[in-house]
């Protein structure tokens, strides 16, 4: 049994240098801070209205490195504190900031008009693209990503929408490149952005 079990050990040992070494050697290796999602291709159905009243896919947004995130003007919380964190990490970026579009996809498209959605991502970054559509379309674009919402329903008519909270960042090529916590900081996600701009 020990000899059994020292092959193996030994085995296994081989392995991980193996992988180690090919690791260390492949210079393709991007190093993100995020989850590498190269080749999900992620949000190809995207196809709705910019609040700069254009059309935008995933075609129209090539030539930068884009950062998508899902949510909503009327969101208490986790939308605005990102979007201020977004803020941030164009800061950290400096002059490379110009080569950085970042898009919030409203998933209340019934409140969330162009006006509205254009005044409230303006008010963090003059530069930031909100994107509406109908609801048919914003659930596509939603499922193109693999994002999750819903709406909640509240007191006298009122409501709220839980959705996903994740960042992602595509290449110039238009490409889903790193899946991002929206807690992971301003400054790693600027690390993956330049990563991206390499």
């Amino acid at each position: 049994m020990r000899r059994y079990g020292l092959r193996h050990a030994v085995v296994a040992l081989l392995f991980s240098a193996c992988v180690l070494g090919l690791t260390a050697c492949n210079d393709a290796a991007p190093g993100f801070k995020g989850s590498d999602i190269t080749g999900t291709h992620l949000g190809k159905e995207l196809a709705l209205t910019g609040t700069d009243g254009r059309p935008h896919t995933l075609e129209t947004l090539k030539g930068k490195v884009t950062l998508v995130l899902f949510g909503f003007t009327q969101c208490p919380d986790i939308c605005p504190s990102s979007l201020a964190e977004l803020t941030q990490v164009m800061k950290l970026l400096g002059s490379q900031a110009t080569k950085v579009q970042v898009v919030l996809v409203t998933v209340d498209p019934e409140r969330d008009t162009q006006e509205v959605l254009r005044a409230y991502v303006s008010g963090f970054d003059s530069q930031f693209l909100g994107l509406t559509g109908t609801p048919d379309q914003i659930k596509k674009a939603a499922s193109s990503f693999k994002i999750y919402y819903a709406k909640n329903a509240g007191v006298q008519g009122n409501y709220s929408v839980d959705h996903s909270a994740s960042f992602f960042l595509l290449d110039a090529q238009g490409e889903s490149r790193v899946l991002l916590a929206n807690n992971i900081g301003a400054a790693a996600i600027a690390h993956d952005i330049q990563r991206l701009l390499r």
